[in-house]
């Protein structure tokens, strides 16, 4: 049996100027890393990780309310009628914290300082470092602390006011916030083995594709909770919330892969321009 003929060649300058290209090179390191396997890991720990942790924080706070569930709707960006549905299902029990027991805090313990070592080992891919040894675990601890202190001082935001100017100050201040969460956590997790300019790039990505995510979650994940929450009950609004924890891990994620592939293409420019001069 013959050989296949070998494509044209305009079609092989084609492939390799996309497989050069920025966003082909993005493509073939995220393929690398299995950014989307990652991104999924990211769901399934973080939801058996925070959402019982701030349901138990919140019901220590008897004011707050369902200020999670708030949160969490604003965060997808549903609507009123989606929003119900969220708060029905994390609404914060009264004898949550009193029927709590020692064994669930340290399962959550447990699937904390799991969720803070995916979340480390995934930024080592993206940066292509050697994992870190055991005794940094500690940063795993403070990398949840961080991670929950940041997603209850969102829970415990004020609602915007009526005008226009409370809702802008809001979103501006919830980017100005999450931009620092990630710049910070990268560097606790990659224990400082890549330095803060060069982390910088990542924040930024990974906060515009948070912003990103959350207008295409008002279009796709919002009606879905309705629908969902009518056609399988309960267990359909899981199903989309954790679809959106995916969109997150891949934007954690991408948005450090990003970062990186920006960083070593502004360290080539200036390198070639110190060549030329």
């Amino acid at each position: 049996m013959e050989p296949p003929p070998p494509p044209p060649r305009w079609f092989q300058r084609l492939d390799r100027r996309l497989r050069l290209s920025p966003l082909g090179v993005a493509w073939t390191s995220g393929r690398e890393m299995e950014l989307m396997h990652r991104a999924m890991g990211f769901a399934a720990l973080g939801f058996l990780t925070l959402v019982p942790v701030l349901v138990l924080v919140a019901a220590a706070q008897p004011s707050s309310g369902h200020g999670f569930a708030r949160w969490l709707g604003q965060a997808i960006g549903v609507t009123h009628e989606s929003q119900l549905q969220v708060e029905r299902l994390f609404g914060v029990p009264n004898t949550a914290l009193q029927r709590t027991t020692a064994f669930g805090l340290a399962a959550l313990a447990v699937f904390g300082l799991t969720f803070g070592s995916a979340v480390q080992t995934g930024y080592e891919k993206v940066w292509d470092l050697p994992t870190a040894r055991w005794h940094t675990m500690w940063r795993h601890v403070v990398f949840l602390a961080l991670l929950v202190g940041a997603l209850l001082g969102f829970v415990n935001t004020p609602a915007p006011s009526g005008d226009v100017t409370g809702p802008l100050t809001v979103v501006v201040l919830d980017l100005i916030g999450t931009f620092l969460f990630f710049w910070i956590a990268q560097h606790i997790l990659l224990g400082g083995r890549v330095r803060w300019i060069a982390l910088l790039p990542g924040a930024v990505a990974t906060t515009l594709g948070l912003l990103g995510l959350r207008g295409f979650s008002q279009l796709v994940f919002s009606p879905l909770i309705a629908s969902s929450a009518v056609t399988y009950g309960p267990f359909g609004t899981v199903l989309v919330v954790q679809s959106w924890l995916v969109g997150v891990g891949f934007v954690v994620y991408g948005g450090a892969l990003v970062g990186r592939l920006a960083h070593e293409g502004r360290v080539f420019r200036r390198l070639k321009d110190q060549d030329e001069t």
